[in-house]
């Protein structure tokens, strides 16, 4: 463990600690690391991605079977479905918990035995690079943590936010609409503790260092399990602080920096992503000078990509993506357009419009979805996400008086737009094997976000994908081999640039070239339900060769061509044709 990031580590606890708590602690922090510290590696890797880099979001009980253990179901239909058209697996909070599917984790360090155990998780890093989630702002009520903090029992006393109950929290930045402060009955009389989340999610106190010394401690023992990525949840609320709004806070920032260092000091490949679903340029913020998080999500990307296939106009989604900054080096995107949370509308606050975005939720609203609110501080409510599967919400658009025939076509373009982009594309299980809205798990939970959670039957899904005949087996079919055919191309790679064109409101084009680059590469996508016309002599960077060949089907076509026809919904991803054997590099994925 080098010098350097040993100080850099002392001089953070410093900074969010004060010199006193620092020096009484940072041996311990010290000591902590070296316990986990893996001697072969050393330094950080040059290169921590590549154009192969496919994640994919799952619960561990997405799709179950009678009889068998979900993790172990999991494995199965990754393997009989997905083969290696993704390689690291997101398996949703997969501790015991107490509420919010997962999110309320009961204990950080043991597998839900209605999931499985360890060698389920440990079997799976054998075949796939894992992300964890450190759910690191808060715990469950019903967590040993929580019930030693009641019976007043040392370190745990001192672990979560007391308050009085009659402090003004009106600043506070809510992105719920519950009660901030909950009551907590404790051998020392009944207590208001801080609750961001909900009545069963207690915020930890992370004014108390010996706070942060408990999770570095969970964090390096995820490493240990095979962890490549740490999804830090919800981390921009993490630091309270009366008389502001407790959020994006600069020991927040601090925080995350020095968990960063941890993960350079004990397993320098790994990568660290925050989770903050904020307006966009809030969410950037956590790139830090290039100190900070390695990735973030791109928040603000589902929403757009929504509303331009709905609307069949890509303006507000090609203006956001020509004046989006590219990541810091070292750093990059993980590009989504769904996940196991809604569809947030806060990421796109100043890119929409509040018009347009009124209208997105009521054309969500008549396709069965659903709007989560959260407070503010004046004491109203507004939109926080809306509520729906992703293949649901493409059963439509604006223009059309119901359901039209191109629902997979919408579908499957979305998708393509975000593969196109710079970063590393993420796919919701639930996308990938298109799941329409679960309603009845709204019922059954009494929660909006179930209608996008839905538990699969294995063998009842295997019936539909194999029929061929659903749309659950177009879906999956076309997106596995799409992502075998982009993964062999370095133009996606995430460190390769992207120049966004203005070809007009029915398009969204990029190109992705860079020094160092062979061969560029120009997608462009068709956003609507008509069949559109594209002078390729007009894009400039086209005449450099004179042949391309569209990678999506292996069609040619030439630098020269006038009338390029583009199907409703089409994508083409056009490459040139000088490449070597691009024949048998593009031959169709048929495993």
């Amino acid at each position: 463990m080098s010098d350097s990031i040993l100080n850099r580590i002392k001089t953070r606890m410093t900074k969010i600690y004060g010199d006193d708590q620092a020096q009484a602690h940072f041996e311990r922090m010290k000591t902590l690391i070296e316990s986990y510290q893996d001697s072969s590696e050393s330094g950080e890797k040059a290169s921590r991605w590549t154009q192969e880099d496919v994640v994919l979001i799952t619960y561990g009980d997405s799709i179950v079977q009678e009889g068998v253990e979900p993790l172990e179901t999991l494995q199965l239909f990754l393997k009989t479905y997905i083969k290696k058209a993704i390689n690291n697996v997101h398996i949703l909070p997969f501790f015991p918990y107490s509420s919010d599917d997962g999110f309320s984790v009961i204990d950080y360090t043991m597998v839900n035995p209605d999931l499985g155990d360890w060698h389920h998780i440990e079997a799976l890093e054998k075949e796939y690079d894992l992300m964890f989630d450190l759910v690191i702002n808060h715990i469950s009520r019903e967590s040993l943590w929580f019930t030693d903090y009641k019976a007043n029992i040392p370190p745990y006393n001192q672990f979560f936010v007391e308050m009085e109950g009659h402090e003004d929290v009106s600043q506070v930045t809510r992105p719920r609409n519950t009660p901030l402060l909950v009551p907590a009955y404790t051998h020392r009389g009944r207590k208001m503790v801080w609750a961001t989340f909900s009545a069963d999610q207690i915020d930890l106190n992370f004014q108390n260092p010996e706070v942060l010394l408990k999770m570095v401690e969970v964090l390096l023992m995820y490493l240990q399990k095979g962890a490549r990525i740490i999804r830090l949840d919800a981390i921009a609320y993490l630091w309270k602080q009366l008389g502001s709004n407790c959020i994006h806070l600069p020991q927040t920032h601090e925080v995350v920096k020095l968990l960063r260092d941890v993960m350079t000091c004990v397993k320098p490949e790994t990568i660290l992503l925050t989770e903050t679903n904020v307006p966009h340029q809030e969410n950037l913020s956590y790139f830090g000078e290039q100190d900070e998080a390695h990735m973030v999500y791109q928040f603000s990307l589902a929403p757009l990509v929504l509303h331009a296939l709905h609307r069949g106009d890509g303006s507000y989604l090609t203006q956001w993506a020509q004046e989006l900054e590219a990541p810091p080096e070292g750093c990059t995107f993980l590009n989504f357009t769904a996940s196991h949370d809604g569809i947030g509308v806060r990421p796109v606050e100043g890119i929409l419009p509040e018009r347009e975005v009124e209208d997105l939720i009521t054309s969500m609203h008549r396709l069965g979805g659903f709007v989560t609110m959260k407070s503010n501080p004046d004491g109203t409510e507004s939109p926080y996400e809306i509520n729906i599967a992703l293949f649901s919400a493409f059963r439509e658009t604006y223009h059309s008086n119901g359901p039209d025939q191109w629902q997979v076509e919408r579908f499957i373009c979305s998708q393509n737009i975000m593969m196109t982009l710079q970063g590393i594309p993420a796919f919701y299980i639930h996308s990938l094997v298109a799941t329409p809205s679960d309603r009845d798990g709204v019922e059954k939970t009494g929660r909006t976000r179930s209608i996008n959670r839905k538990s699969w039957d294995f063998e009842y899904l295997k019936a539909l994908i194999e029929s061929g005949r659903t749309s659950n087996a177009e879906v999956i079919k076309r997106l596995t081999n799409i992502l075998q055919r982009r993964k062999k191309h370095k133009a996606f790679h995430p460190d390769t640039p992207q120049t966004v064109l203005d070809l007009g409101g029915g398009f969204f084009a990029l190109w992705r070239d860079g020094e160092g680059l062979r061969f560029p590469l120009l997608a462009v996508h068709n956003l609507t339900s008509e069949i559109k016309m594209l002078d390729l002599t007009g894009i400039e960077g086209m005449e450099r060769f004179s042949y391309w060949t569209n990678l999506l089907d292996n069609s040619g076509v030439a630098s020269s061509e006038t009338n390029y026809v583009l199907q409703p919904y089409q994508s083409v991803w056009l490459m040139p044709e000088t490449v070597d054997d691009v024949s048998a590099l593009w031959a169709p994925y048929t495993d």
